[in-house]
């Protein structure tokens, strides 16, 4: 796809507008320098118009930013064969994260764009949010075809596929046939991730679960688990754990009614 195929991708017209612009200043002085008699007040609505010629072009220059990625710092992962992949290009489709789903394109630099949402009108289509920050479905890349979200490794029970945290940072991994693994959190040796403002609604999550199985039937003080504070970690607890699960946390999930 070519660059100028995608809406709002830049201000097309601030070269045109400048030169307008530099025309404009030119009659406006020369009307100045030839016609000083006038008054002040006609002056006074010359350079008035001026002013607000300078102000469209100035607001026309500046980067705009949509959809909820981190503009500054939080928006790149990197593809092991393709380079940093940015999620918030400046004056382009931005990514937006929905409690449903993704929508927006990426930019990398060595392979073209990739959308988040390749049909719109097909909801089974693109990249998907479950909810609570598990993602899934597939983003088209016009020059490396699909990239798989949750990807599964035949033998392997682990979950590779990318997830949003509580506070907005995405982690995990994504596959691309053409191009290998993607990784969208990374502290060493460079430090890397893509960070959104959407934050998950649910309370309870998969690592909430987790981190409750690891401390099943556990005995100490100060566990996290223990929710009646009787220095176990029992059937009480999971009682208490799996209500907050039903109330909490989208409907078709394990434990919601």
């Amino acid at each position: 796809m070519l660059f100028a195929d995608f809406p709002l991708l830049s201000c097309r017209n601030g070269l045109v507008l400048y030169e307008e612009v530099s025309t404009l200043r030119l009659k406006i002085a020369y009307t100045i320098h030839t016609q000083h008699t006038k008054n002040t007040l006609m002056k006074s609505k010359v350079i008035l118009q001026i002013i607000a010629a300078l102000s469209l072009f100035l607001f026309c220059a500046i980067p705009a930013y949509g959809g909820n990625i981190d503009p500054q710092k939080d928006k790149y992962a990197y593809g092991e064969n393709v380079g940093w992949l940015n999620f918030e290009p400046n004056n382009d489709p931005c990514v937006t994260v929905y409690d449903n789903r993704l929508s927006g394109f990426v930019w990398a630099e060595n392979i073209g764009w990739i959308k988040l949402d390749p049909n719109d009108t097909d909801p089974n289509c693109g990249v998907k949010n479950d909810g609570t920050g598990l993602l899934s479905g597939f983003a088209w890349g016009e020059n490396v075809g699909w990239i798989n979200f949750n990807p599964k490794i035949p033998g392997d029970p682990n979950h590779y596929g990318v997830t949003i945290d509580h506070q907005g940072n995405f982690a995990g991994w994504a596959w691309g046939e053409n191009i290998g693994w993607i990784v969208f959190r990374c502290d060493n040796p460079v430090d890397y991730k893509v960070r959104t403002t959407w934050i998950t609604s649910c309370i309870v999550d998969f690592d909430d679960l987790a981190g409750f199985c690891d401390l099943w039937l556990s005995t100490g003080s100060q566990l996290k688990a223990d929710f009646d504070s009787d220095n176990n970690v029992d059937f009480f607890d999971y009682d208490y754990f799996s209500g907050q699960w039903r109330r909490l946390c989208p409907i078709g999930w394990p434990l919601k009614n």
